[in-house]
């Protein structure tokens, strides 16, 4: 008997993993894509977070062709400004200070590409409104190192999650894969889950 193919998640993120088991979805690998995230000249955050989600597909399928491959990418915006994957706390304060008593959009690209060769994509879009910030709310977020390595400086299911006034859109999404439309991309493209 044929075994099934495998469930490859191309991300290093711990949160896209726990999203997946939390819907009792447990990948056979996990293998990081490693590329370049910055965005192109005049690229639309929207473009930017479906050209990494695609891009980070295809470089794990090529390694795992035989598998079903899971991608996401997740873009932070305030208009046409995307706000980066906060690395020092310079720049996770000025993400909050950007972010502070206004909306901004979640843009999560997920891609999947299948053993055959057939890939799918969708993009969600959130939108996110946060309470105006005070500067100690600020200095003891950026203490909690939370932020680091999140795209716009905050992980909303951490203590961020008291700084959101208003979410419109998927909660897991904004977190880092929206579980609803990955879900259907995978059995659309003929994923049986074990």
């Amino acid at each position: 008997m044929q075994t099934p193919p495998s469930l490859v998640l191309a991300s290093a993120s711990p949160r896209r993993l726990a999203l997946l088991r939390q819907v009792g979805l447990e990948p056979d690998h996990v293998e990081a894509a490693e590329l370049d995230e910055t965005p192109h000249p005049k690229e639309t955050p929207r473009d930017l977070a479906k050209r990494l989600a695609a891009a980070k597909a295809q470089g794990v399928a090529r390694i795992h062709p035989e598998a079903f491959v899971l991608a996401a990418d997740t873009v932070v915006s305030l208009g046409r400004r995307v706000l980066p994957k906060v690395e020092t706390d310079d720049e996770g304060r000025a993400c909050l200070v950007l972010l502070s008593g206004r909306a901004h959009r979640v843009l999560t690209a997920v891609c999947v590409a299948a053993p055959d060769g057939r890939k799918a994509a969708r993009l969600v879009e959130s939108r996110v409104r946060f309470k105006r910030l005070t500067d100690a709310e600020i200095a003891s977020y950026l203490a909690s190192a939370e932020g680091l390595g999140k795209a716009g400086g905050y992980a909303i299911q951490g203590r961020a999650g008291a700084f959101v006034t208003e979410l419109q859109g998927s909660y897991s999404a904004v977190v880092g894969l929206p579980l609803y439309e990955t879900l259907n991309l995978l059995q659309g493209l003929g994923y049986v889950r074990p």
